[in-house]
Parts: C-alpha cells; structure tokens; sequence
C-alpha cells in the first residue's frame, strides 16, 4: 500500500459511521445490563426486607440477561446476514443471465446520483469489467464493509457489554446498606447511564446532552415502574 492510499484509509477511519456496528451493540448491551439488573434488584428489595432474594434476582437477571442478550443479537444478525447473502446469490445469477440489463441498472444508478448519462455508462461499465459482483453489492444493493452484518461481533459485544454493564447494580446489592436499597440502586445506576450515555455519545460523535437526557429519562420511567411493582406486590420475604 502506497503512503498515498494509507493516508487515505486513516482518513476515512476517522469518520463515526465505522463504529457503528459494534457500538450500537455494546451501547445496547451496557444500557440494557444496567437498567435490567437494577430494575430487578429495586423491585425485588422493595417488595423484601432480606438481602439474600434481593442478590439472587440480581445475579439470575444478570445471567439470564448476557446470554439472552448474545443470542438474541446473534439470531438477529444472522438473519440478516442470511438476507444479505441471498441477494448476493441472487445478483450473481442475473450478472450471468442478463448482464447487459445490470451494466444498464448500474448506469441508471449513477445518473441519479449526479452523472451525466454517458459518464454513468462509462463509469458502470469500468466498473464492471473490474469487478461486477462488487460493484453491484455496493451500490445496486447497498452492502458495504461498513454495514455488513457480523453476528459474532455483535453477539460478543452485547453479551460482554450486558455482563459488564449489569455487574455495577449486583455491586451495589452486595455492599450498600440494605436500608436504603432502591435509592441507593436508583441512584448508582442513574450515575452509571449517564457515564455510559456520555461515553458513546463522545464515540459516536453526538450530542453528550441530548443522550444524558434521553438516558435518564427512560432509565428513571423503567425503575420507576419496577419499584412500584414491588411495593404493589411488597411480600415482606424475611
């Protein structure tokens, strides 16, 4: 690679869009960690006086969670995946059936983004010639190394986010008083969204303000109601 072509890919590499994959999947996975867990623990202590059930709830809904969260984003994207690859197979066939109507297609697509009829045909067909399948991938179907599907990639990284994320409230049940649990749960895990909402929001490049405050009203309406459950239903476990 020549220094002109790796100044090029370091520049492209600055832009957030290359993130998101993996961060919508860890963003996803710490936040939902966080919220569920702690929305667990300060229904079940608001309905206990017992540390005991309270721990046990909080480390089942952390388990249960990460390898739900895995496997659900794993499915997720591999059914994408599938849909994705379909097309590609899809599109290699009519490259061998029709290949004078995809040169044609390509061309169409072109035009439409700002070329002139013959440059768009010029284009298309250069392109073509130097690879076909590629061409059409990316701009006929709109798969790109960017938004390619990884479900690997995205199940690990909800999985470990979810784990990761969850870990901080089962913290707090273990060590705070047991006097004060839902305050202090509600509390640490308000802190612990805002540090989270504020981190992806610096990685991915928007407004830390906007995403604090998205955080932590919905973080505060799902607590909320999960205490509330447990007072309704307040069963005084010893």
């Amino acid at each position: 690679m020549s220094k002109e072509d790796e100044k090029i890919n370091n520049y492209l590499n600055i832009h957030y869009i290359h993130r998101s994959n993996w961060l919508r999947a860890a963003v996803l996975g710490a936040n939902d960690g966080i919220l569920s867990t702690a929305s667990i623990a300060i229904g079940v202590s608001a309905a206990t006086v017992s540390r005991e059930p309270i721990i046990l709830a909080t480390l089942a809904g952390l388990v249960a969670g990460a390898l739900s969260m895995a496997a659900g984003e794993y499915v997720s994207v591999s059914s994408q995946t599938d849909v994705e690859n379909a097309d590609i197979e899809r599109e290699k066939q009519e490259l061998i059936e029709t290949p004078e109507m995809e040169l044609l297609m390509l061309a169409d697509i072109y035009e439409k983004r700002g070329l002139k009829k013959e440059t768009a045909l010029i284009v298309a067909q250069e392109l073509t010639d130097y690879d076909a399948l590629a061409s059409h991938v990316r701009d006929e179907l709109g798969i790109n190394e960017i938004n390619q599907a990884k479900p690997i990639q995205a199940a690990f990284a909800s999985g470990t986010a979810f784990t990761l994320g969850g870990l901080l409230p089962f913290l707090v049940t273990l060590f705070l008083p047991l006097k004060s649990m839902e305050y202090s749960l509600y509390v640490s895990a308000l802190f612990f969204l805002i540090i989270l909402g504020a981190m992806a929001a610096k990685a991915g490049g928007s407004s830390i303000g906007i995403a604090i405050v998205r955080i932590t009203f919905w973080g505060t309406v799902a607590m909320g109601l999960t205490a509330l459950v447990g007072y309704i239903f307040n069963i005084n476990v010893a």
